[in-house]
């Protein structure tokens, strides 16, 4: 058995001790089920959303809002971070307003979308737009700051404009830096949808978390959870299969 083989067996064997000691605790009464159901009713929660279909166009609409702010937020980020890095004129007008939405919380922007922009999708794409944009600005802006400029300034003595510079030099270091954020981007996409969703939605998972908190549905609200948690888990998955592909060298 290898080594990545045995870590998941010990990591499905501590999950299972986890579920199995939690319906026990609850199971006793030494866990109250109205705060923390049996994984038994949550698992029920689950399969009766599967089975109705009623999770289908609330986690189509989220997924939906995720994927286009990625995309969204990789354009702008890769453009708006080659712009600043290769013009000192766009990095100062650019880098303050990056290095200010980084410094806060940009979930907090939520509510401020859903006033200009309403509850449909637009407010869930800005907000997983700029949560994106922002990430991905500085791995590309850092890329291409952190070249060596030996390497540059050869290209640049044999003759090579900033065509060759940006093929030759510049992508390749920007890919290692874009696809070492990824993973984070597409859990930063997710997260804006999500939280768009929870502000003010008529439909999403945000949408069927913020009804399951208020009305104090805990079996609801875990299995949601359980459910994004679960989703996020294989977009990671997809994510690090794109990185190995696009980075293999790194690998060898």
């Amino acid at each position: 058995m290898s080594a990545d083989q045995t870590r998941a067996v010990r990591r499905a064997l501590a999950l299972l001790v986890l579920l199995a000691a939690w319906e026990t605790l609850s199971r006793i009464g030494w866990l109250d089920p109205f705060y923390v159901p049996p994984p038994s009713r949550v698992g029920g929660v689950v399969f009766d959303l599967v089975a109705t279909g009623d999770l289908w166009p609330h986690l189509g609409a989220t997924a939906l809002a995720a994927f286009a702010g990625l995309l969204v937020g990789l354009v702008l980020g890769i453009g708006l971070g080659f712009a600043a890095a290769l013009s000192p004129l766009v990095a100062d007008l650019l880098e303050p307003v990056m290095i200010l939405l980084n410094a806060i919380p940009r979930v907090i922007l939520a509510p401020l979308f859903v006033i200009w922009l309403g509850i449909g999708l637009a407010s869930k794409l800005a907000l997983a737009t700029i949560l994106v944009t922002v990430l991905i600005f500085f791995a590309v802006y850092n890329g291409i700051k952190e070249v060596d400029r030996r390497l540059v300034e050869r290209i640049q003595t044999l003759g090579g404009g900033q065509t060759v510079l940006a093929r030759e030099v510049y992508i390749p270091s920007v890919t290692a830096w874009v696809m070492g954020n990824f993973k984070v981007a597409v859990g930063f996409a997710f997260t804006g949808a999500v939280v768009g969703e929870f502000v003010a939605s008529s439909r999403g998972l945000g949408y069927l978390l913020q009804f399951a908190q208020s009305t104090y549905n805990a079996a609801l609200t875990i299995a949601l959870i359980l459910i994004i948690m679960t989703f996020v888990l294989v977009l990671f998955a997809v994510a690090e299969r794109l990185e190995r592909r696009l980075l293999a060298w790194r690998y060898l």
